[in-house]
């Protein structure tokens, strides 16, 4: 499965809906977007109303990767708000399981995401009710970061875990994937790649979201 949900954080924010519409009009399977509290990581972007308004004007559903504090207070309002994908971090939230249900009863995805240093082995126990696993494949907050090279083999440990238990989890991974690392990406076990800085500070962002469906 080869799939690519470019990231809006990468995006002109003055013309927002400029790249919203593009997406649109791409062959991206999703449009995600990170959600920033300054807190949970060190910077902030954009919040419930944005989203709203990008859910306004997408096509494509939205794939919203919730880096913040206790995101489980904020469940309903994203929902409500258009995630049709609410990521959140198991190194945030204290009742994982609970949260994960709590997505899943709203009628949304759930996914849950992990740091470069947080092991796969956390998954064991609700990799079966989850859709998605996000793998950072950079450290939380900034785009435009170079791929943590050890985040190959960790798609490969959570590809492993998934056939073993033979579940429908799909991995995402989100950072530093460029045309030039796609092919190995999806080749490691990645359905989803998160693309930002390498779609929209391309000369032709339509053609490089085509380039990473047919690496």
């Amino acid at each position: 499965m080869k799939l690519i949900a470019p990231s809006i954080l990468s995006a002109d924010f003055i013309n927002l809906q400029k790249g919203i519409e593009l997406l649109n009009n791409s062959e991206a399977d999703y449009i995600h977007i990170d959600v920033m509290d300054g807190v949970y990581v060190p910077n902030i972007t954009i919040g419930i109303p944005v989203v709203k308004r990008i859910n306004e004007v997408a096509k494509k559903p939205l794939d919203v990767h919730l880096m913040i504090t206790q995101p489980e207070k904020y469940i309903d309002r994203f929902i409500n708000a258009g995630a049709d994908i609410l990521t959140i971090h198991y190194e945030a939230c204290t009742h994982l399981h609970r949260a994960i249900h709590e997505i899943k009863n709203k009628g949304a995805k759930a996914g849950v995401a992990l740091n470069p240093h947080t092991s796969i082995s956390v998954l064991e126990e609700i990799i079966h009710d989850i859709d998605m696993v996000l793998i950072m494949s950079v450290n939380p907050g900034f785009g435009g970061q170079d791929i943590i090279p050890n985040t190959y083999s960790k798609v490969q440990k959570a590809k492993e875990l998934i056939t073993k238990t033979n579940s429908k989890t799909l991995i995402e991974i989100d950072g530093g994937a460029t045309i030039d690392n796609a092919k190995k990406l999806f080749n490691a076990g990645v359905d989803i790649i998160v693309a930002g800085y390498a779609v929209f500070n391309s000369s032709n962002p339509i053609e490089t979201i085509s380039l990473f469906k047919n690496a």
